[in-house]
């Protein structure tokens, strides 16, 4: 009997987790294709690309919402020209009948016209006349390359107020999301917590993006969880193609708990939603 219930709560733990995750895309022209793939009424968002800047990012959000799709564009501060350009974009959006949008400083190393962080995009669209019922900010579980931790904590303390959750940069390692998550509570930061983990795609080309996104922390643990000969021996075992098995059942444990928040998951599907939707339906 213990068995079976545990097996249940475990069951639970998974729907809560798996049911309604967010499938993040990248704006580029297999994004037509790759929404044929989720499930009707999923939430995307919709990332902005350093080459295509905001334009394609608002095209493909508007049609994505035409189609039924909960749509979550990120309106990336350092792609914004100017407050006349984030009103035309939350026009935009609002027509679309859009009501939440993900806010990072974004790619770029220089902006392209007045706002150089989330914060100050955050600032001035408060003052327009466009609302949103829900703003995400970003959260960084294993730290920023070019930040300290110091200016991390003093940035979303002042970008909280403004954001009615967190999305957090991609993570292997369960323990450093929540151990993070503990962090960011024990400083005040109550806000709900969508947490960023990999899909399905081949190792090496996971290993390459994990690279040029900065989370060489996340590499190494997944490299060390067991061993480099365990890893070896996952990535035969499993013909090249990581899945987040293990990530998701170290967060199993916290899903349900209150004091850690954790909302729900935020695929980063690089494009390859098949064959994760075929493993979600599978942990299902």
């Amino acid at each position: 009997m213990k068995s079976e219930q545990s097996s249940n709560v475990q069951t639970q733990a998974d729907s809560s987790l798996l049911q309604d995750m967010r499938y993040e895309l990248m704006p580029f022209d297999s994004f037509g294709e790759q929404i044929e793939h989720l499930p009707d009424g999923a939430t995307v968002t919709i990332t902005a690309s350093p080459t295509l800047e905001l334009e394609a990012t608002i095209d493909w959000a508007e049609r994505a919402a035409e189609r039924g799709f909960e749509v979550v564009p990120h309106v990336s501060a350092r792609y914004v020209r100017d407050t006349d350009h984030l009103r035309e974009i939350a026009e935009r959006l609002r027509d679309a009948g859009i009501t939440d949008i993900f806010v990072p400083g974004g790619d770029r190393e220089e902006p392209i016209g007045e706002f150089d962080s989330a914060y100050s995009l955050l600032v001035a669209l408060e003052e327009l006349e466009y609302e949103f019922e829900d703003v995400g900010i970003t959260g960084y579980p294993e730290g920023h390359d070019f930040l300290s931790e110091e200016t991390l904590a003093e940035s979303m303390k002042k970008k909280a107020p403004f954001a009615t959750y967190i999305t957090t940069q991609l993570c292997y390692d369960p323990q450093a999301i929540i151990d993070w998550i503990d962090t960011i509570r024990s400083r005040g930061i109550e806000l709900p917590v969508e947490v960023g983990i990999p899909g399905v795609m081949k190792y090496q080309k996971l290993l390459n993006i994990s690279k040029k996104v900065g989370v060489g922390d996340s590499v190494r643990f997944l490299k060390k969880t067991t061993g480099i000969l365990g890893f070896v021996r996952q990535f035969i075992g499993s013909r090249g193609k990581y899945e987040p098995d293990q990530l998701v059942d170290g967060l199993k444990p916290y899903a349900a708990d209150p004091d850690y928040g954790i909302r729900g998951l935020h695929i980063y599907t690089f494009n390859q939603v098949p064959d994760t939707e075929s493993w979600r339906k599978g942990r299902l």
